[in-house]
């Protein structure tokens, strides 16, 4: 399985901007992706995940509200839409599958970086 982002860049506080994860070398269904960030000299911390069946998404109360997640089932594809960012919002955002429930995020993307700044 190999994850790939795309889309980080510099924005100024309250853009927004729209992060995409390809999946390769996966044809099923995972129970579910995630997107999480790092920022720097913090750890890495969870954003948000999506049941890949259901759609049904999961957010960090850091960003509930501004940020949005989708998928395409078809191009197989996971979307991290951000609105109204803010500076504390800059990290290395990276997206993670799960194959099964019972199993933890195992497979990692690179990361892409965002940052906020005026």
């Amino acid at each position: 399985v190999q994850l790939v982002e795309s889309g980080g860049s510099v924005v100024q506080p309250g853009a927004s901007t729209t992060l995409t994860c390809e999946i390769f070398g996966y044809s099923f269904s995972p129970y579910g992706m995630g997107w999480f960030r790092q920022a720097p000299r913090k750890e890495r911390e969870f954003v948000g995940a999506i049941n890949w069946d259901s759609g049904t998404t999961y957010f960090d109360d850091s960003v509930k509200g501004r940020f949005t997640i989708s998928r395409n089932v078809g191009l197989h594809t996971l979307s991290l839409q951000m609105n109204n960012l803010k500076p504390e919002d800059t990290a290395v955002y990276f997206c993670a599958m799960k194959i099964k429930l019972t199993e933890a995020f195992g497979s990692w993307g690179q990361g892409t970086q965002v940052t906020v700044s005026s």
